[in-house]
């Protein structure tokens, strides 16, 4: 008996036609600051001249909306769904659906609803795609894997052992599966713990984050967020990443 492929997979190649670079930004767990560095990495590449989209897949808390203060703002019907331009970015979420309303879905029903969300999602030509992902190595990062083909990861963690030790194991199969990885951040660093570039050697940690405590006065409020010390250095990182020329090349 033939396996009956699901049409909308291969509408989210279309979909994704005009986008030139896809960024995963992926974490083992939940409160690294995963969707923090996804909003301003977005905000920052659009400041920079380009073209950027942020998709927010992260079904379970979607915050990006809070974090860039959206509030008012939906996608258009027109052939799909084209995202709203906000903060020089087009944004999409699962908020759009579910509002403030929780999204309990399991298994198959996240999967459904993340392939829904990105085969209807009309993203037009842009120079990055930005994607918050679900937290884990569960079968929901598996779909990212599986439909963001190009998608290359950059991994959040922090200095935390137990961060630390599911981010190891996010990059080995991520490795194992020969998808790129841009590499590492270390977010909240405290600076009398052992770095992690020492744990995680071979992979390349492009940034170390200390914690800055001026963030929380600054979500929703997208002018005091880019002032803020995790912002200056997201940007340093963002130039880097725009110049790498060899990641799309993985």
């Amino acid at each position: 008996m033939l396996e009956t492929v699901d049409p909308r997979i291969n509408i989210i190649d279309k979909r994704l036609a005009g986008v030139k670079r896809i960024i995963a930004v992926s974490g083992g767990k939940g409160g690294i600051g995963k969707s923090l560095t996804a909003a301003v990495l977005a905000l920052t590449l659009s400041g920079l001249g380009h073209r950027v989209g942020l998709l927010d897949l992260d079904l379970s808390a979607p915050s990006t909306h809070v974090i860039l203060g959206i509030e008012g703002l939906y996608p258009e019907e027109e052939k799909g769904l084209v995202p709203p331009e906000v903060h020089g970015i087009e944004f999409m979420s699962i908020v759009y659906f579910s509002g403030d309303n929780p999204t309990p879905l399991r298994g198959i029903d996240i999967s459904n609803a993340m392939l829904e969300l990105l085969a209807v999602t009309r993203w037009g030509s842009l120079d990055f795609l930005i994607v918050d992902t679900p937290p884990g190595i569960g079968d929901a990062t598996l779909d990212v894997i599986r439909w963001l083909k190009r998608a290359e990861f950059l991994v959040i963690t922090t200095s935390s052992k137990v961060a630390l030790e599911t981010v190891k194991k996010v990059i080995k199969m991520l490795t194992e599966l020969n998808v790129p990885v841009i590499g590492v951040i270390e977010n909240m660093r405290r600076w009398d713990s052992k770095p992690v570039r020492e744990e995680l050697k071979g992979v390349p940690v492009l940034g170390e984050i200390g914690f800055d405590d001026k963030i929380e006065d600054s979500i929703g409020d997208v002018n005091r967020l880019l002032k803020t010390d995790f912002a200056v250095k997201i940007k340093e990182i963002a130039l880097n990443i725009s110049l790498d020329e060899k990641a799309l090349l993985r």
